[in-house]
């Protein structure tokens, strides 16, 4: 079992390098399980014990599964996010130096900018265009390394291994062809191309887009004994894939809800964020209205899964020394008394309960007190929807690098953990 989930983890991220291509995979997955795909703009017909899905603008997701008795046994939601920190291609991008033709880019998130150096990379994204004077968009992926940040030899920056900032401005748009002085690229030109190669497509003109650059190196098992998983994208999309598996293998009759939203590494303020009214909405298509909708989210959990910092072993002093989460040592309870956790002795007990009813192993996450604490999408959910939540975690190494490392026995753990919280029958 840990090494079919590993594995499907790796074609998982192999096959989402941004959240608009993370979305489609979870669709095809879902639409294979038996859920039926509802469009935001028609009329909705939900029957008891239905399975179905929705998205918003192609890069978040609500999966959902209606049980019998909503009003009585509420519901049980898992949330995950499917954006990652990373280099976003500005609108007019084109640079052109000493004979190079470079990409202009955006910082997406807070992400570890030194890692970009001399990584092979590849773009990805969604693309609008016009074709037969009307307006359409489909994702392309380029797949094959097409760029790369050099970085300047240790000759030229003596102090490189003292640390030194990184202007991202400056020194991270990536190198992508070599061209002769008279001439200039055009970008939109390529990117019509690129639809035409992968699409079969004849775009008249490209309107817009949303590009990124990912690192074309697949996520690999490592370790002298496969302890561990390195990969792109473990923060989140390790979470979005575990509450896909636990969705789609749950037993019994129980109402499940999967939420994957994008935009948490910036906010989440967006229409398509945890910041704004996507689940909300849904859920008031879905539920009764009036007072019955407040007593079924006022009986609902909500599981906010997003990776936890591990304690790395070159670097222990950054946990509080009570709470420094061990990689393959189980999903971690995240904890913060200001709120950046939306975690409370109940749902946090809730949480310890189940996983020791299933000798799943869990751990504790409080950051030392001289130190700020990051957030998740669980307490923007909590007080958007009014929902009981537990943050949680898989420990991870590296995190918002462009290659992260995870257990190789935790996604097992994870996964069996939230199976049976879909599955249980009584909550909190």
């Amino acid at each position: 079992m840990r090494d079919t989930l590993n594995q499907g983890l790796i074609d998982f991220l192999a096959s989402s390098p941004t959240p608009f291509h993370a979305t489609a995979t979870l669709s095809r997955r879902l639409e294979q399980a038996g859920f039926q795909r509802l469009d935001e703009r028609e009329t909705w017909h939900i029957r008891p014990g239905g399975r179905y899905y929705v998205t918003r603008n192609d890069s978040s997701l609500i999966a959902f599964r209606l049980g019998d008795d909503p009003l009585r046994n509420g519901l049980r939601m898992v949330g995950a996010h499917t954006d990652s920190p990373c280099l976003r291609v500005k609108p007019n991008p084109e640079l052109y130096k000493q004979g190079f033709w470079q990409l202009g880019v955006e910082v997406y998130g807070g992400m570890l900018m030194a890692p970009w150096f001399d990584r092979d990379l590849s773009l990805a994204g969604r693309v609008t265009f016009r074709q037969t004077g009307t307006q359409h968009s489909r994702l392309i992926d380029f797949k094959r390394p097409i760029a790369i940040i050099p970085n300047l030899a240790i000759h030229l920056n003596r102090e490189a291994n003292q640390g030194w900032p990184i202007n991202a401005q400056n020194e991270l748009p990536p190198i992508v062809a070599q061209v002769p002085a008279s001439e200039r690229r055009d970008f939109r030109a390529l990117l019509t191309e690129q639809l035409e190669r992968e699409h079969g497509i004849l775009a008249e003109s490209v309107l817009d887009f949303e590009l990124s650059f990912y690192d074309v190196q697949k996520a690999a098992v490592v370790g002298l004994d496969e302890d561990f998983i390195a990969g792109a994208r473990l923060d989140n999309l390790l979470s979005c894939y575990a509450g896909l598996e636990a969705l789609l293998s749950a037993d019994g009759n129980e109402s499940c809800v999967l939420v994957c939203t994008d935009h948490e590494e910036v906010g989440s303020s967006s229409h398509c964020g945890a910041d704004g009214p996507f689940l909300e909405q849904v859920m008031r298509r879905v539920l009764p209205e009036g007072e019955d909708f407040t007593r079924i989210i006022a009986r609902s959990l909500l599981i906010s899964a997003d990776n936890a910092h591990g304690v790395h072993p070159n670097y222990a002093e950054k946990h509080d020394g009570n709470h420094g989460p061990k990689l393959n040592a189980g999903p971690v309870i995240k904890i913060n008394n200001n709120q950046r956790y939306a975690t409370n002795s109940e749902t946090g007990g809730f949480f310890r309960h189940l996983c020791l009813e299933n000798e799943v192993p869990v751990q504790s996450f409080v950051t030392r007190s001289d130190m700020s604490c990051g957030s998740t999408i669980g307490p923007i959910t909590a007080s958007q929807l009014g929902i009981r939540t537990v943050d949680i975690g898989l420990p991870t190494f590296a995190m918002h690098s462009i290659r992260e490392l995870a257990g190789s026995h935790d996604l097992n753990y994870l996964v069996k953990v939230l199976k049976a919280f879909y599955s249980s029958h009584v909550l909190p």
